[in-house]
């Protein structure tokens, strides 16, 4: 078996899909086919099995996974280690919400290419589907959540610090020139809210349910900035982190709606697997979104504890998952 062809494996093991897992190795799916192939042959066992469009890994498959990623972070261990930080190669990917990349993750990336430009980084959208089967499986490096806790017992959970959130509504809202908002505020309101940043919202929906609110059918976009348009144009009220919307604010296209019960907040986290080794690329990754991430784009003010979004316990590397409310 070749590096090359174990790579190929752990990509479409990943991905399950040799289409997906070719685009992410800029490769031809009959390349990848062609290398997924050789493994089975030389090794005289399936893999996967093709199901029409559908690809799932067999029992055999996820034996080897497990093998195939000691074997290629043993290689990558080996590069870095002789090649020195400047000459290190290779990818991390991370996934971490559109708001928090757009607004804080900014520096954390300029420092990390000057010290580490031969490396790519790839950022993909953050929600909890999939987030720990993906973690487990080595297709991601590390992830941020804005959240209070995630479940999985086997993944390391950091708090790096509280993120403010705001209720948001066009200018022009019924609500939005009322001194305070509450829950029974929003009785039949259109909540428009955000997929691709939703860490926050289950609790923020439960949080009506447990008081009885029942809201019209609300409206889901995977975009915040196609969110933001929406609410500019008087569909309903949102909730987002205050970076997200502080020049809107600020500018009189949005009107942020003062929350009667208290101040919203959520948990900003860095997640990890156990047994995800951590390259000197990725440990350093990590250092920095410790040292800086929280520090870009900061509001003035200082946030306060409490409200119905806390942070979670435990302190930092707690490596404690919690129970679970975050979507």
């Amino acid at each position: 078996m070749e590096l090359r062809d174990l790579r190929t494996f752990v990509a479409v093991a990943g991905l399950l899909s040799f289409h997906r897992a070719g685009e992410a190795l800029h490769a031809a799916q009959s390349t990848v086919s062609a290398r997924i192939a050789s493994i089975e042959e030389d090794l005289g066992v399936r893999l996967f099995e093709r199901l029409g469009r559908r690809v799932a890994i067999t029992e055999a498959g996820e034996r080897l996974l497990e093998y195939a990623r000691k074997i290629l972070d043993l290689e990558d261990e080996a590069r870095a280690w002789v090649s020195g930080e400047a000459e290190a190669r290779g990818s991390l990917t991370v996934r971490v919400p559109e708001s928090l990349c757009a607004y804080r993750m900014g520096g954390v990336i300029a420092r990390f290419r000057a010290r580490f430009p031969n490396v790519r980084l790839a950022f993909t959208a953050c929600t909890m589907e999939g987030l720990d089967k993906d973690l487990r499986q080595g297709v991601t490096d590390v992830a941020f959540l804005m959240a209070d806790t995630i479940r999985g017992g086997d993944l390391v959970v950091e708090a790096l610090g509280v993120e403010r959130l705001v209720l948001v509504a066009a200018p022009e809202h019924r609500l939005a020139g009322r001194s305070s908002v509450g829950p029974d505020d929003l009785r039949g309101e259109t909540l428009v809210l955000s997929k691709a940043d939703c860490s926050y919202r289950k609790m923020f929906e439960g949080l009506l349910s447990e008081k009885g609110v029942v809201t019209a059918a609300g409206v889901e976009f995977s975009s915040a900035a196609a969110l933001r348009g929406c609410i500019m144009d008087g569909v309903g009220v949102s909730i987002l982190p205050q970076l997200a919307v502080r020049r809107d604010v600020a500018a009189g296209r949005l009107a942020a709606l003062n929350w009667a019960e208290g101040d919203l907040e959520t948990a900003v986290l860095m997640i990890r697997h156990k047994d995800k080794w951590l390259s000197p690329p990725l440990a350093a990754f990590m250092d920095m979104a410790r040292e800086g991430l929280m520090d870009e784009a900061k509001e003035p003010g200082k946030l306060s504890g409490g409200g119905i979004f806390a942070p979670v316990s435990g302190g930092p590397e707690s490596g404690q998952s919690g129970a679970g409310r975050c979507c």
